[in-house]
């Protein structure tokens, strides 16, 4: 096994071919027919349904079951998407044992919910493997939507749009359609290039296009699309990312996990993407843990997530947290960075107290050979930009309409729920409507 050499002891080849083969296949693998149906039988297909309420878009999860139980996988699949057309990606990277199943009858009875993020795949593959769209575009309007992003916010819209008859223009900063879903999800999560089947697929509706490589601010204004649409849709995302400053600087050997998961998710050959042996990785959340476990797939010996509260104020879920470290990655918790070394980074243990947290005072070094940050996104808003903004996000209303008329929002870049592909769908949807019916009036 050879090791292509980088400085600092960051190098590509650590595994053999099959290993990568092995590491980066499907992490959770699809039901089959006859578990679909086990699965299903499980639902108690409740009158009050608590899934559903606990579901962002708003599936009507058991009616859609029972389709599956009726063998009707196609039409259980309608039944999704009508509400989230992200379904099929949504199945693979929800937190649904946070939401949907979390509140599911047989999760409080038993402490083992229905499958309903394994039901909703089985359905939603068993429809796109077709190849069919199962929805068709109302007559032409004449009007014409710009949608700012092209990832879950921006499509979801797009597609709801073009349903009701709208043309649409889908413009991205990025050579690829699908934002979060292309660029910044673990490769074990969605494989055999799921996100941009998706993507294909979803565009099959007609009427919408789509138009890479061009950024606001650079290469337009939002005034300019103002004036040459009859409505504007945002859902660019987050694309800063918060700075982490530390003591000794933070050297060529810390960057940002987005940034890695993007490169790692476009890569054709993973042998030849370099990693430390020994990782450490800053942060509480899904970037934090998809940087960390994927570090570990890719042949790194050592992995650490350090996260500077309890493990209870992880954004993680626990079911994630549990994946981590069942992939050999250590979590330290109450622990923030203060100093990078020149073998490692130190960290200050925390508490929190009435105050909030505190440091504490005590440290310990952590060995590192490779950093990276997953402290969150920020908005990078271009100048001239004239929108509301509160707490680093657009303000919008109940309906994503944003304080410049003509112009709605949703998803990450919006003021509102959490920043979840399901929830992005959900917000780029209902502004959808909205468009819709405000370009109807």
């Amino acid at each position: 096994m050879s090791e292509g050499t980088r400085k600092d002891g960051i190098v590509s080849g650590r595994l053999g071919p099959d290993q990568y083969v092995s590491n980066f296949g499907d992490a959770y693998p699809p039901l089959n027919p006859h578990e679909a149906l086990v699965a299903a039988d499980r639902c108690y297909f409740c009158h009050d349904a608590p899934c559903i309420t606990a579901c962002p878009t708003e599936i009507d999860i058991p009616l859609f079951i029972r389709q599956i139980q009726a063998d009707n996988p196609k039409g259980a699949a309608k039944t999704i998407l009508a509400q989230n057309i992200f379904g099929g990606m949504c199945a693979r990277v929800c937190p649904t044992e946070t939401l949907c199943e979390q509140a599911c009858v047989r999760e409080a009875a038993e402490g083992q919910p229905v499958k309903i993020g394994h039901l909703q795949r089985f359905a939603t593959d068993t429809l796109m493997e077709t190849g069919t769209h199962p929805f068709t575009r109302a007559a032409p309007t004449g009007k014409i939507v710009a949608v700012i992003g092209a990832g879950p916010a921006g499509l979801s819209c797009a597609h709801r749009l073009a349903m009701h008859g709208h043309n649409v223009v889908v413009v991205d900063g990025r050579e690829k359609a699908g934002g979060l879903n292309e660029y910044g999800i673990a490769s074990y999560k969605t494989v055999d290039n799921f996100a941009q089947a998706e993507v294909d697929w979803l565009l099959k509706i007609g009427g919408i296009r789509i138009e890479t490589g061009s950024v606001m601010g650079r290469d337009y204004t939002l005034e300019e699309i103002r004036t040459d649409y009859d409505a504007v849709f945002l859902g660019f995302g987050l694309s800063g990312v918060n700075s982490l400053t530390l003591e000794g600087g933070d050297g060529d050997e810390v960057g940002d996990a987005v940034d890695f998961i993007a490169t790692l998710r476009q890569t054709t050959d993973l042998a030849a993407l370099p990693i430390g042996r020994r990782v450490v990785v800053i942060g509480g959340g899904m970037t934090a843990v998809d940087a960390a476990v994927q570090s570990k797939l890719l042949g790194a010996e050592e992995v650490t997530i350090a996260y500077r509260r309890d493990k209870s104020g992880m954004s993680a879920s626990e079911v994630e947290q549990e994946h981590a470290t069942s992939a050999g990655v250590r979590i330290v918790y109450n622990a923030q960075p203060v100093a990078k070394t020149p073998d490692g980074i130190t960290f200050e243990y925390t508490e929190t107290g009435p105050d909030g947290l505190r440091g504490t005072g005590e440290t310990f070094t952590l060995a590192a050979d490779q950093i990276f940050r997953a402290i969150g996104q920020s908005l990078t808003m271009p100048d001239g930009a004239a929108l509301d903004i509160e707490r680093g996000k657009i303000r919008t209303d109940t309906e994503g309409r944003t304080s410049l008329p003509g112009v709605w929002a949703g998803g990450d870049c919006a003021l509102g729920g959490e920043d979840l592909t399901v929830t992005a769908v959900a917000e780029g949807r209902d502004a959808a409507e909205s468009i819709h019916k405000a370009l109807s009036a």
